[in-house]
């Protein structure tokens, strides 16, 4: 089993999203550049047609005064104002059709934009709940590795004080090496704590959690092959530390399918070790982005802002939907993506969510 895996992850990329912001940017300048040219020129050939027609209408006077003589200049006169009536009307056209072209260019660039935004935080959603369930399944095999630890077996069998002391040891060598854990508690049949890895800073032995969820759960494991994985807690045994309790059950001979004989819990440091993924996602500062994990009653669980864990329920609409994003009635982009999963450990059911700023 390998050492204990931090989730001191390397952050997550988003170089070509920034790219890809730029480059919107930029097309979204140069429309608005040609749009404006475009404006300005129809407004030049406006100009111009309005001095020809009042050359034309100043030649009309003149040849009426001529009489006769003038008839021929006025047939000249009367064309030219046709011609700018004409060059008129062909540069309010062009002027309407290229606004309203550009103006749909720039809509659509705005939605591609739009899209490609959405589709990279619900990419960075995943990354992140992703990479704690790849943590996760580690505190999985953990916990079925150490239930089976001679000194736990023998401890739970027969829990006289040299045994318990022993076995404390044993646990607490356990944590010299796996730093992602508050403690490790061997616990009887009754929900008795009998020893633990941290006696020196948890005075937890003698201490029942029979009522317990993760314990009861644990009670009723077929076999040393399954586990039981609990949800984020307070927990007020570890000074009201926000934990994820792993269990398995300790057998008669460190056998998978031996007698139950006792549970072992081993309880995950959660706060500081979900704090670095949510805050390891690279967002871009523009985005004004909050990143969380939320568990399946949508309660957050961890925020990069550090605000509302454990306390704060979020509203998602996820339109039977494992994966998406969509906009809020505030402007608000909402990008989500349920929890994969990894190897045998099958998640709980956890989100990742990332909240960008309209």
């Amino acid at each position: 089993m390998s050492a204990a895996l931090g989730l001191k992850a390397k952050p997550i990329a988003t170089e070509p999203a920034d790219d890809d912001s730029d480059i919107s940017a930029l097309i979204n300048r140069l429309t608005a550049e040609v749009n404006q040219i475009a404006v300005d020129k129809t407004k030049s050939i406006q100009q111009i047609t309005n001095q020809m027609k009042m050359l034309a209408l100043n030649a009309l006077i003149e040849s009426s005064r001529a009489g006769a003589q003038g008839a021929g200049f006025a047939v000249v006169a009367q064309e030219v104002r046709g011609v700018g009536q004409q060059v008129e009307t062909i540069a309010r056209e062009l002027e309407s059709q290229l606004t309203k072209r550009t103006g749909d260019l720039v809509s659509s660039i705005d939605r591609m934009s739009q899209r490609s935004r959405g589709e990279r935080m619900v990419d960075l959603s995943l990354n992140a709940v992703e990479l704690i369930d790849r943590n996760l399944y580690e505190r999985t095999c953990d916990v079925r590795w150490w239930a089976t630890d001679s000194a736990l077996v023998d401890c739970a069998a027969s829990p006289a004080p040299a045994a318990i002391t022993y076995a404390s040891q044993r646990l607490g060598v356990i944590l010299g090496a796996y730093t992602v854990y508050l403690d490790l508690w061997l616990c009887d049949l009754d929900g008795n704590v009998i020893a633990n890895g941290r006696a020196d800073r948890f005075r937890v032995v003698g201490q029942n959690v029979a009522h317990t969820k993760w314990f009861r759960e644990a009670k009723t494991l077929r076999s040393g092959d399954d586990y039981v994985a609990g949800d984020v807690e307070s927990q007020s045994l570890l000074g009201d530390a926000q934990v994820a309790t792993y269990c398995a059950s300790v057998r008669a001979g460190g056998q998978a399918n031996g007698a139950p004989i006792g549970v072992l819990a081993i309880h995950f440091d959660w706060e500081p070790q979900a704090r670095a993924i949510v805050q390891g996602v690279r967002v871009g500062d523009n985005d004004k982005a909050r990143v969380l994990l939320v568990d399946s009653n949508f309660r957050v669980i961890a925020a990069s802002d550090g605000h509302g864990i454990l306390g704060e329920r979020i509203s998602l609409s996820l339109n039977g939907q494992r994966s998406g994003f969509y906009q809020d009635r505030s402007g608000t982009m909402v990008a989500f993506h349920a929890t994969p999963g990894y190897e045998t450990y099958r998640g709980l059911g956890w989100y990742g969510v990332i909240v960008c700023g309209a």
